[in-house]
């Protein structure tokens, strides 16, 4: 009993340990975000918005904002559309071709973010496409894209089939089949799966640098700014980005978790009768 005790506390404060030190540095961050002067260090002397009004004033970064979001939802939305058709496509391809196909779709996970910003840029070059927005686009695409795929490929793969030959032995198309007998059952994982893909290209920086040409995003606009000075304005961007990327993670997850609660509607029998 004494040694059971004695593993549990000391577990309980490794864990202790492990979360502040987490989770410590970004309560640091969100702090000195609300610190009414400049400075960046102890003693704390009170709260105020005066970096927020500073921030959210700047035309800087409501462009690099702005930019941010267009390419986020940009690549979430062609993600969606692109990986849905892929990992479906794949559910239906010949066994003998799975392995290898979804090998070639998962690679760009196992690439270092450097090799794939270089290989992108040079890329770009060699087919006289101008560095903008666009590229930078397209190579979140390619970043964020099987991530989208393993999620999009688990949900399909645990669509009961059986769903799928009722509907096609009642006369439906293999189109209406998908939209409403498997659509309705991964839904949420897909939208999950968009949300995160959302996140990765919100704040990803290392292939932005090689690829965004005379334009900005927020993380750029954060490095641009560190290397100019540091004030608690850096602290407010931060928080922003923050906030706004765990917001897209936890709706991720959240729509996820729902997906798990589904149980199949057997009203999708009926939907797909002609």
């Amino acid at each position: 009993m004494m040694r059971r005790r004695t593993a549990g506390s000391l577990a309980g404060l490794t864990t202790g340990i492990t979360l502040i030190l987490l989770y410590a540095p970004l309560a640091i961050v969100v702090l000195f975000s609300f610190h009414e002067t400049a400075s960046l260090s102890l003693p704390f002397t009170g709260l105020s918005l005066r970096w927020y009004r500073e921030v959210l004033g700047s035309p800087q970064f409501r462009s690099a904002l702005t930019n941010s979001l267009i390419v986020a939802s940009s690549v979430s939305c062609v993600t969606l559309v692109i990986g849905t058709m892929a990992a479906a496509a794949l559910s239906r391809a010949p066994s003998k071709l799975r392995t290898p196909l979804a090998f070639l779709f998962f690679l760009p996970i196992t690439l270092p973010g450097l090799f794939l910003g270089i290989s992108l840029l040079v890329f770009f070059v060699r087919v006289n496409m101008n560095l903008s927005l666009v590229t930078v686009g397209i190579a979140h695409t390619v970043y964020v894209f099987p991530y989208f795929f393993l999620l999009a490929k688990v949900a399909l793969d645990r669509v009961d089939p059986a769903l799928e030959e009722a509907g096609a032995d009642l006369g439906a198309g293999g189109w209406k089949v998908f939209r409403h007998v498997t659509l309705p059952q991964i839904w949420p994982v897909l939208a999950g799966a968009a949300l995160l893909a959302f996140a990765l290209s919100f704040d990803e920086f290392l292939i932005t640098f090689f690829v965004v040409g005379p334009d900005s995003t927020l993380p750029l606009y954060v490095w641009s700014s560190l290397r100019r000075t540091v004030t608690p304005a850096i602290n407010t961007v931060s928080t922003v980005l923050m906030a706004l990327t765990i917001g897209m993670w936890v709706g991720a997850f959240t729509l996820i978790w729902i997906r798990g609660l589904r149980t199949p509607a057997s009203r999708a029998y009926l939907e797909v009768s002609p």
